[in-house]
């Protein structure tokens, strides 16, 4: 079989591989249906961020069930979004459904090959079902809208409630709507990108331009001045944070959701001022499979292509075998990309002709 091969920093090769080999419990053969490319997938290509080379990356995926073990729930032919990460039983947070917080876990696409590849195998816990009706290039989308889901759903949100999001990329954007589909009254999303901030205008949010003033200034003359009961940290830069903290109302809380590029330093004076406000600051990471079938991963499966919209963040869609240049172009940033997702299995890329399937390229 094929798959793209991470050979070194740098490096990416469509290339020849061996075929996959069972892998856990109940081992799973699946076709891999549509993959996403994270930010992480980004570093590891051009700035040396993977465990190990050779590497295939890949862990935002949908997949078509080819071979099951005998007595499955699934069957050949059925379409799946994949968890991607492999828990250690023997944890003790594995054994309270906590694999995320876990030590010693497996991870596809970081710690072992992913889903960058024609075949996978996967063990069957890890299979989320999803209908015939989703794109598989949106089923790909079930992970990233996961993580979002699960930073949202430790906020306690109040009546009325109104929240900023900085960071418009897909993370961000999948954020917001989850906020609204909580609940929020108001959902702001700030960003510097015009096209970022098109797409999220265009699905109903207001938004606010930082590149064009302050955006805590602006968010507080849109708010009466009081702030905003919920922020999140979506873009990974410290400056973003420092504005997420400062943004937020009294009895505010404040979500950590993206990975910071850089250290930080808080000022003392922002320090008082959030012992003062009372604010709440929250960690999010991953996102949990657990309880079985209704766990933050089905609720996604439920209300995708309903009033979860994942169309219009992706703007490109490539094969798997245009994964070096794509790769190349998104670390040297020679075109402009918002949720590049690859159509890996015929159907994805038969799917792509759909009415709304993808947002198309801006």
């Amino acid at each position: 079989m094929k798959a793209a091969v991470l050979e070194s920093p740098g490096v990416l090769t469509w290339t020849d591989v061996p075929e996959p080999k069972p892998v856990g419990d109940r081992s799973v053969l699946v076709r891999v249906g549509g993959v996403g490319v994270c930010g992480s997938d980004v570093l590891r290509f051009g700035r040396g961020k993977a465990y190990h080379y050779p590497l295939v990356l890949g862990h935002e995926f949908s997949a078509v069930v080819e071979e099951v073990p005998a007595d499955s729930r699934f069957s050949p032919g059925d379409r799946v979004a994949v968890f991607p990460l492999l828990a250690d039983p023997a944890d003790p947070m594995t054994q309270i459904g906590e694999y995320t917080v876990s030590s010693g876990y497996d991870y596809y696409g970081s710690r072992r090959d992913g889903a960058m590849a024609e075949l996978l195998h996967v063990p069957e816990a890890n299979l989320v079902p999803v209908g015939r009706q989703v794109p598989l290039v949106h089923a790909a989308m079930v992970e990233p809208a996961a993580v979002a889901l699960h930073a949202m759903l430790k906020f306690r949100l109040p009546a009325h409630a109104t929240a900023l999001v900085i960071g418009a990329g897909p993370i961000g954007a999948l954020a917001a709507q989850w906020l609204r589909i909580l609940g929020a009254s108001e959902v702001y999303v700030a960003d510097v990108d015009e096209r970022k901030l098109a797409v999220m205008a265009e699905l109903g949010f207001p938004v606010v331009d930082a590149s064009d003033g302050d955006t805590v200034e602006t968010v507080r003359e849109l708010t009466s001045g009081r702030g905003v009961d919920c922020t999140v940290e979506a873009s990974g830069l410290p400056d973003s944070l420092l504005q997420a903290i400062t943004a937020a109302a009294p009895l505010g809380q404040v979500m950590l959701l993206g990975d910071l590029s850089g250290d930080l330093t808080v000022p003392r004076a922002l320090v008082s001022s959030v012992l003062r406000r009372e604010l709440r600051l929250y960690g999010t990471w991953n996102s949990k499979i657990t309880p079985a079938g209704r766990s933050e991963w089905d609720m996604v499966v439920r209300h995708l292509g309903r009033d979860l919209q994942v169309a219009p963040l992706i703007s490109h869609t490539p094969t798997l075998e245009e994964a070096p240049g794509t790769f190349q172009d998104m670390l040297e940033r020679r075109t402009w990309y918002n949720k590049v997702v690859f159509a890996v299995a015929q159907e994805a890329r038969d799917e792509l002709a759909w009415p709304g399937v993808v947002g198309g390229a801006r």
